[in-house]
């Protein structure tokens, strides 16, 4: 696989584990002039809230956890990107939140890592 089959596998493999656990699909790959947002969800719950998920895929750790490619300059870009979404619905968003979720493509399946509330 090259980096793009990577990257959409791990996407694809992150939506699937939220929709398994009840989350709604907002957006996939949400795009605007300052860059993209991997998936926008809104978690169940009594007050629903909808998160930011940045998803990072790998096939190895010779570079690190996926997680881990998450930096400080990483999540400044992903607050921007929330701000520009945010300010493009029709109606306020009460609650919401960035989240990563990692993911590693290993000979023994795919295993995911769920980071909730990066940045707070």
């Amino acid at each position: 696989m090259d980096k793009d089959e990577v990257g959409r596998r791990g996407e694809q493999l992150a939506a699937e584990y939220l929709l398994a656990k009840g989350w709604t699909i907002l957006e996939r790959n949400w795009r605007c002039t300052a860059g993209e947002l991997d998936i926008v969800a809104v978690e169940p719950g009594r007050e629903p809230t909808v998160v930011f998920c940045e998803v990072k895929c790998r096939t190895g750790l010779s570079f690190g956890t996926p997680l881990e490619a998450i930096t400080g300059a990483k999540l400044g870009k992903l607050r921007e990107l929330v701000l520009y979404w945010l300010r493009a619905q029709q109606r306020p968003v009460p609650s919401f939140r960035i989240d990563a979720i990692g993911v590693l493509l290993g000979p023994d399946g795919p295993q995911l890592t769920h980071l909730k509330g990066l940045g707070r």
